[in-house]
């Protein structure tokens, strides 16, 4: 049973007259006794709340940022009205604090054998899966006395996906594909390039292009022409160790990470390269693999949905390994980790050599822009000691990039609104060097 302000209400104002005519025991008897009554028969008219049923329905997934509705239907199988106020709780990250009241209380009324549909609007405010909590329902009797109050398990799972904010930058990327298939097409073969078609000769085309056989069959001299080669294989590593979960401006770096990795599979799936996922700290959190170009990005951002950074120094010789397992053959293989002296020279300087023996290996990742605006600064002698250990940490991510490029790789090392743009342009650089 739950007492309302009405009770409260009322038993305080039955009070005064007890005081002023009849103070004792006999007079608060003689005036509480039909308030205790009336709250009492008010709770045996409310409407039971553990025979309530429920039932959920609308959506299962969300990308973080937009709103998700999530319907609730109530059947009342007494015959008793059911006023009442319900409780739809979820996690605190499934809104925004300031609207948690708002969205997760209702007031309803649901006639006795009927159903009531009620809407629940949320809006996370981070990634992963957010499990619904108990239903709590307060069941008003008619006088609004007293309350009948019971709980629920309703269980239902939204999925927050990546926001995939980079998703801006792809036209411009796409556009400068389309000019690179048709700018390598009238340059020389080169090592990743394969056979595109045969065009008249024309002066100052290569002579060793000239194909003879077609040149005998049309008359005609003839050339070849040639493209970046496609159906290639792109592995893209996320490194989810706790340098990963280190905070660049509002978010881990492995959420900017992720940003990267989805424009990256946009832009390879369009070029005809298969791109696979493999996320590994001390073992594989999530992979993705084989999938077609029209089922890549769902299948990607649902695999990263639920990822979160493991507090764990990751075991470099481990990925290096399961990376070599999921990519058997030559591909570009994109490893999204830190550029912290200490992790990179440890872990992944001792690998790298079988990596780029193998494979074409890219490495990227997440500046700390904060850094670069310490490093900017002056006027005090506070900022200027400030700029000078910035210029110091950025010195020292410098020396780390340049011996991962003397063992080979390509190296990407940005903030994160920059990060996903220049993995990409790296990523073409790459296609028009004919190195993939």
């Amino acid at each position: 049973m739950a007492l309302t302000g009405r009770s409260a209400l009322l038993a305080a104002l039955c009070s005064v007259p007890v005081g002023v005519f009849a103070p004792g025991w006999t007079g608060m008897l003689a005036i509480n006794a039909p308030l205790a009554l009336a709250i009492l028969c008010d709770y045996t008219c409310a409407a039971p709340v553990r025979k309530l049923r429920f039932t959920r329905s609308g959506d299962t997934s969300v990308r973080l940022g937009d709103a998700a509705t999530v319907d609730l239907t109530i059947t009342n199988p007494s015959n008793r009205r059911l006023r009442a106020q319900l409780r739809d709780a979820w996690p605190p990250s499934s809104w925004h604090p300031d609207t948690e009241q708002a969205a997760s209380r209702h007031q309803l009324t649901v006639p006795a054998g009927e159903r009531s549909r009620l809407s629940t609007a949320l809006r996370p405010t981070r990634r992963g899966d957010r499990q619904a909590a108990r239903i709590t329902v307060r069941s008003y009797g008619p006088l609004g006395l007293a309350a009948r109050q019971g709980s629920h398990e309703v269980p239902w799972t939204v999925r927050v996906l990546p926001p995939f904010t980079s998703r801006k930058h792809l036209p411009s990327r796409l556009a400068r594909l389309r000019e690179l298939d048709g700018r390598t097409s009238v340059l020389t073969r080169g090592e990743g390039t394969e056979f595109d078609s045969l065009r008249e000769y024309v002066p100052g085309d290569d002579t060793r292009s000239i194909d003879w056989r077609a040149t005998a069959r049309q008359g005609n001299v003839a050339v070849r022409t040639w493209r970046p080669e496609r159906d290639r294989h792109v592995l893209v590593v996320l490194d989810t160790g706790r340098t990963s979960a280190g905070r660049v401006g509002d978010v881990p770096r492995l959420d900017a990470a992720m940003d990267s990795a989805l424009l990256l599979a946009a832009l390879a799936s369009r070029a005809g390269d298969r791109v696979d996922l493999l996320a590994y700290d001390r073992r594989v959190r999530a992979q993705v693999q084989g999938r077609a170009a029209g089922e890549l990005l769902p299948a990607l951002v649902n695999a990263m949905a639920p990822l979160e950074p493991s507090l764990v120094e990751t075991d470099a010789r481990g990925l290096a390994s399961a990376a070599l397992t999921h990519a058997p053959r030559r591909s570009l293989l994109v490893l999204l980790t830190s550029l912290d002296t200490a992790a990179a020279e440890e872990g992944l300087l001792p690998v790298l050599p079988q990596l780029t023996q193998r494979h074409t290996v890219l490495v990227a990742a997440v500046a700390d822009p904060h850094i670069q605006r310490m490093a900017a600064g002056r006027g005090d002698v506070e900022a200027v000691y400030e700029a000078a250990a910035a210029a110091q940490t950025q010195e020292q991510r410098r020396r780390t990039a340049e011996k991962l490029m003397r063992h080979g790789a390509t190296v990407v090392d940005a903030t994160p609104d920059e990060l996903a743009p220049a993995l990409a342009d790296a990523y073409l650089d790459l296609k028009a060097a004919g190195r993939l």
